[in-house]
Parts: structure tokens; C-alpha cells; sequence
């Protein structure tokens, strides 16, 4: 297969895969481990000769795997989820799920399970599940693909996070943009962001507007990361790093729903929706924000657009190229989507 087009002919995701299956999720205390999704993303898009310099610079930041402790079973689950003490038990359980059944069918039991937490580790964790997912759907299996696809609902179930109860719906605009500028933002953004989530205490309920049909759905939720795409391009130097998952968590999403049945394909966009008017609100500016001046730089051409996140090497601004490589993909003479990238090379430190 065409390294710019899946995984690269030479293995080197498996080989990368393997190498980082050597760390833990986090590090320094709960920073989320970025690599795999980098790498993916890297060797999709044609930069499979960047992924082991890459990894030799990133991987020393992480920390060995957490120890387990004790077994996740169908007996204690629902107590152990969301207890990031067992990070590494969860991670085995899901090892141990993948080898009884076809991955297919584990997702689905536990998708649903999952998705009420989608704010867990700044959604991280869906979108390190969004990543596996393309892989599986998109180049067919292999021991390190499925170990990622344990990895990722393991670690999004240890740290699984709903957001506040209590949260009151107020009406959205169908239109996703005008939606995203509805978002109130929480009142003190001093500090990171469980504190600023716990804040919260109305969204709209854009979610109440989608439609029934499955197509349409998916159709809304790709709308919505293009919404959230040229929020990030307005807004993006009130948090350039954070403001980049409103954009990537929904994304992640919609890279799943392909391999997920199609009743759950709406509480799967409400639930995208949730993660990022969350972000949304926990990093905006605290006025409406601009929108891009007319004599902003021209974004760059689709095929150069994630060349440029390449080369400045944050696993950030990567993440985010790679999604707006999907919606240059669907519009390749869309500007927006390119100067998001653009914002995040601009801002972001290189690594």
C-alpha cells in the first residue's frame, strides 16, 4: 500500500507501535501520551521516513507502563471505571476482549459504555481510539494495530470522565459555526482544564438537532469539525494547544462511526458535540473572539498543509493537520481548514 495513502509498506507503523506499547498513556502525573496518534498520522500522510526521529525525540518524555494491580472483570467494572489506578488493567482487559472476539464487536459493547466520558484526559483518549480505528478500517489488522485498539479504550475507561451533572440545554442553532459561538465560556480559566470543565453549567443542545437518518448524521458531525476547524482559526491564541481537541475529539468520532452500528451513530455526534463545546468553553477568549482579517497569509495547498505540521513537529499541530487533511479531502479549495494549521505552526512552539 502507498505510504501516502494507509500504513507504510515497510512496517514502520507496527515497528513504532511496538516501541511505544513500551510506555504508559501519561506522563507527568497525567499529561497524555501523543505518540501513537502522531505516528499514525505521519506515516498516512507520506512521512513514514520522520516516525523513528520523531520517536527518538518524543520518547524521551515518557514513562515506563504502569504496573497492574488487580483484574478487570464483568463483575467489577462498572466500580473500576474511571479509576486511573488501574490504567494498566484496563488496558489488559481490552487485550484480552480482542483476542475472544473480532474487534468489531468489542467496540460496539463498549463504545456506548464509554461515550459518556468522552472529556476523559481532554479526550484524548477517544482520539487515540479514532487513530486505531482507521487503521483497522483502512489497512486491515495486525498484532500492535489491535494492542493500540486495547490501549486506547483501555486508557479512555481508566480515566472516563463525564462532564458535570447538572448541566442545563439551551436551544442551538442547527448550524454548527453559529453553535460553537453560542458556547458561554466558563468564568475562571486560571487553570487547567478538569478545573475549568467542572465549571461548566449550560451548553447548547446542538445534539437535539441532528437528524434521524444515519447519513445525514454523519453528514453533520463532518460539518461540525469544519465549524470547529475555523473556530480554531478565530480563536486559536486563547489556548493554540488545548483549542486544537475542539477540533480533533470530533473528528475522532466521525473516523469511527464507520465500524460502529448506525443507532449509534447519533448519541456518538451529540456525544462529539459535547467534547468540544466543552473545550470550546474552557478555552475561549472573553469576548466573541476575530474572525481571520482579509490579509491573513494564504492558507497553504492541500498537499502542503501537513507537510508543514511535519516539519515544525509538535504532536499537536500533526494531530490537527491530519484532520484537516480529511477536510481538505472532502473540499480541497476550502481555505479554512488550511489556515487552522497554520495558526497551530504559528503558535504552538515547535518541538
Amino acid at each position: 500500500m502507498d505510504a501516502t495513502h494507509g500504513t507504510s509498506p515497510d512496517g514502520t507503523l507496527d515497528e513504532a507501535l511496538l516501541r511505544l506499547h513500551r510506555s504508559g498513556p501519561e506522563f507527568q502525573g497525567w499529561l497524555s501520551n501523543h505518540g501513537p496518534m502522531a505516528v499514525e498520522a505521519l506515516v498516512r500522510h507520506g512521512q513514514a521516513e520522520r516516525v523513528h526521529r520523531w520517536l527518538d525525540r518524543y520518547q524521551g518524555r515518557l514513562v515506563e507502563r504502569p504496573t497492574p494491580r488487580s483484574r478487570i472483570t464483568a463483575e467489577n467494572w462498572r466500580e473500576r471505571l474511571g479509576d486511573a489506578r488501574h490504567l494498566a488493567d484496563w488496558s489488559r482487559y481490552f487485550t484480552e476482549r480482542l483476542a475472544e472476539r473480532p474487534w468489531r464487536a468489542v467496540l460496539a459493547e463498549w463504545w456506548p459504555r464509554l461515550l459518556p466520558g468522552i472529556a476523559a484526559g481532554a479526550t484524548h483518549p477517544v482520539i487515540r481510539v479514532g487513530h486505531a480505528v482507521r487503521v483497522l478500517l483502512t489497512d486491515g489488522e495486525s498484532a500492535p494495530r489491535l494492542a493500540e485498539l486495547a490501549e486506547g479504550l483501555g486508557y479512555w475507561a481508566a480515566r472516563h470522565q463525564p462532564l458535570p451533572a447538572g448541566i442545563e440545554p439551551v436551544a442551538a442553532e442547527p448550524a454548527p459555526a453559529a453553535a460553537l459561538r453560542a458556547v458561554a465560556p466558563v468564568p475562571d480559566r486560571s487553570l487547567g482544564i478538569n478545573h475549568r470543565l467542572g465549571q461548566l453549567t449550560t451548553l447548547p443542545d446542538w445534539g437535539a438537532t441532528l437528524p434521524p437518518e444515519p447519513a445525514a448524521v454523519r453528514a453533520r458531525l463532518a460539518g461540525l469539525v469544519r465549524a470547529a476547524a475555523g473556530h480554531y482559526v478565530a480563536h486559536a491564541p486563547a489556548g493554540p494547544v488545548m483549542l486544537v481537541h475542539a477540533v480533533t475529539a470530533p473528528n475522532a468520532v466521525l473516523r469511527t462511526l464507520p465500524a460502529l452500528p448506525e443507532r449509534l451513530w447519533r448519541p456518538s455526534a451529540a456525544a462529539a458535540w459535547a467534547a468540544s463545546a466543552a473545550v470550546v468553553a474552557a478555552y475561549a477568549p472573553g469576548g466573541a473572539g476575530a474572525a481571520p482579517a482579509d490579509d491573513e497569509p494564504a492558507a497553504p495547498a492541500p498537499d502542503e498543509v501537513f507537510a508543514r505540521a511535519a516539519e515544525h513537529g509538535d504532536e499537536h499541530a500533526i494531530k490537527l493537520a491530519d484532520t484537516v487533511a480529511d477536510l481538505l479531502a472532502a473540499s480541497p479549495d476550502d481555505p479554512l481548514p488550511g489556515r487552522a494549521v497554520l495558526r497551530a505552526v504559528t503558535l504552538i512552539e515547535p518541538d
